[in-house]
């Protein structure tokens, strides 16, 4: 796996080796305004895998930002082997809007691998694939969960593909999820040219959240280190994710007010009550119970459901003490006496 070599284009322009370049590839404009997809390219010195890392693909999908953000600030990046190209925002338009979609009211993500003549999601999935996607090794995709949910910080892959397992290991998110693909995606069209991609889902949309981002940052680089693109360190104790095949959306089952019992990370037994929801009028309640053993790895932010709704996202685990043990280490506390801080203090360029 090394599609880099001594002569490496994108958009049309030669990228030296030891060098971090800016491109802006054009993007169809809208309403004669020019847009362009900002990037940066990071080219080590030696040769070495090609890795893209996107962000905002939905347009309101804003931890990925951030992610990408610190990350490019990382003094490791110095010793970079290989090539690492960096799109903050990928859905320029969404991003501008707030809105999870494309103006014309498409989801990029199912756009994929797009085409120049479709309508305006294909054409910009058309430019993002063949002028960034087709020329690496390997792709992370950092998304969030959509309006008014909250995801737990967890990796969606093939995990019936033994390389790319082992880099969602690596990554060392709570939760890695085997996620089958959905038509029209990155993932699919990324996978139906023998490029893996890591989808990473963490926090909410239009919110910052610090514990997901720092994981994310570092689940990054542990990814790096895995594929020996940058220096690996001292032989630590790995943390070892709760994996799981299946998972399955709890939806409300009457109209009213949502009040939950069970929080984000916790686990649950099988019919456990985790939610109620109440009547607005009367003072009638109607119990939300767990359907199996497992962990809650997506959850509603809003309190007001309509019948229907999806409320709780459950990945079905059998060992409920294993999976709080594994959690444990991910809350917030864990995270700021942890090597995510010295990462930040000893990595980042002044």
């Amino acid at each position: 796996m090394d599609k880099s070599n001594d002569k490496f284009i994108l958009s049309g322009k030669e990228i030296e080796k030891g060098t971090i370049t800016t491109l802006n590839i054009e993007l169809p404009k809208l309403y004669q305004t020019p847009a362009t997809l900002p990037i940066k390219i990071i080219r080590g010195k030696r040769n070495g895998p090609t890795v893209f890392i996107s962000a905002a693909i939905h347009g309101d999908e804003l931890n990925g930002v951030e992610i990408i953000r610190r990350f490019k600030k990382l003094n490791i990046l110095k010793r970079v082997k290989g090539t690492i190209i960096l799109i903050p925002i990928v859905n320029i338009y969404g991003v501008m809007t707030l809105s999870r979609y494309m103006p014309d009211r498409r989801d990029l993500n199912r756009s994929f691998p797009g085409t120049k003549k479709g309508s305006l999601a294909s054409r910009v999935a058309k430019t993002f694939f063949d002028e960034i996607v087709t020329k690496c090794d390997l792709g992370i995709d950092l998304h969030t969960a959509s309006i008014h949910k909250s995801n737990l910080p967890q990796i969606r892959a093939n995990i019936n593909d033994e390389f790319t397992f082992k880099l969602a290991k690596a990554f060392e998110a709570p939760v890695i999820l085997h996620s089958e693909l959905r038509d029209g995606s990155l993932r699919e069209a990324a996978q139906e040219n023998n490029i893996p991609v890591l989808l990473y889902e963490a926090g909410e949309a239009l919110r910052f959240d610090e514990t997901s981002i720092r994981i994310g940052v570092k689940g990054i680089v542990n990814v790096l280190r895995e594929l020996e693109m940058i220096p690996k360190t001292p032989i630590k104790r790995k943390r070892l994710p709760i994996i799981t095949k299946s998972s399955q959306w709890i939806r409300a089952t009457e109209s009213g007010i949502l009040r939950t019992i069970k929080r984000l990370g916790e686990t649950v037994h099988e019919d456990e009550i985790i939610a109620y929801i109440d009547d607005t009028l009367d003072d009638e309640s109607f119990e939300i119970k767990a359907q199996f053993d497992g962990v809650i790895i997506g959850k509603s932010e809003i309190p007001l459901v309509q019948e229907g709704d999806a409320i709780f996202h459950i990945a079905k685990f059998k060992n409920l003490e294993t999976a709080e043990n594994k959690i444990e280490y991910f809350n917030e506390n864990a995270i700021e006496n942890s090597e995510f801080i010295e990462l930040n203090k000893e990595e980042i360029i002044e």
